[in-house]
């Protein structure tokens, strides 16, 4: 990313680019995206292609004022925190699922920042619902986050696990890897009938009073810990709402797709 494009890279997010790759500066990037770029799998249900280099990632948040899924979010993050002299590294994770395991290999990109004057950073914009500053990775004690209490912990094998309110969210591999690494990953949860990405829509954004979600036809505003739920009934106010709440404009209202089948079933 030229000076250029980094520029308009913050423009997006809506903060001044930082003197220096501090702490203080990534805590701010972090929650300026995830107040700005929505997390969304609408590509799917669109029929849209979701292209993996950082060329591909950045011209989709920052020319086509979309979101994306982790893959997208956290390698567009971490084009930008490199443009700006941040220290990041890429790391594999595999997200827990209901029943206690870890998923796929590849499941979730997260992202590892060194800063400048000391710290190890884990800053993910990619998950959802998560916590609305980087983590510290260093720190195996408790960390409050207007998203919940978090808790980095050692894993078997030199992992780490990622634990958001009592309850383990992620494995992180430290290992260093590269966009091009996640590309099952990526291809599994557009097309496996068995990733949540395929079963149903959503796109959802961090707000300064709480969160705003839309699913199908279902619009959720979180204010305050109190959740305001409204059914659409038209696809004229699907449309509306992605543009009000999201900046997203759409011709057409995205429609849950027909997954491909994995290995026959």
């Amino acid at each position: 990313m030229d000076t250029a494009r980094t520029a308009a890279y913050l423009r997006r997010i809506g903060v001044d680019r930082p003197a220096a790759p501090t702490s203080s500066a990534l805590r701010e990037l972090h929650l300026a995206h995830l107040r700005s770029v929505p997390f969304e799998n609408l590509a799917i249900h669109l029929g849209q292609e979701v292209g993996l280099t950082e060329q591909d990632l950045v011209s989709k948040v920052v020319d086509g004022r979309r979101g994306g899924f982790c893959y997208e979010l956290n390698g567009a993050f971490a084009a930008l925190l490199t443009a700006l002299r941040f220290e990041v590294t890429l790391l594999q994770a595999r997200v827990y699922g209901d029943e206690g395991r870890p998923g796929i290999p590849y499941d979730h990109l997260a992202l590892r920042v060194r800063t400048e004057g000391g710290g190890d950073w884990l800053a993910d914009v990619g998950f959802g619902t998560h916590s609305h500053f980087p983590l510290d990775l260093t720190e195996r004690g408790d960390q409050a986050d207007p998203g919940g209490t978090f808790r980095v912990a050692a894993a078997p094998g030199g992992d780490l696990d990622v634990v958001k309110d009592g309850r383990p969210q992620y494995v992180i591999d430290q290992r260093p890897r590269e966009l091009a690494d996640f590309t099952a990953g990526a291809w599994y949860h557009r097309t496996s009938p068995k990733s949540h990405f395929t079963r149903s829509t959503v796109c959802t954004l961090v707000t300064d009073t709480g969160r705003v979600t839309l699913s199908g036809g279902k619009l959720t505003v979180t204010t305050g810990g109190e959740r305001d739920v409204t059914e659409l009934a038209t696809d004229a106010e699907v449309l509306a709402a992605y543009e009000k709440h999201f900046g997203i404009v759409l011709d057409e209202v995205p429609q849950v797709a027909k997954p491909v089948r994995v290995g026959g079933r």
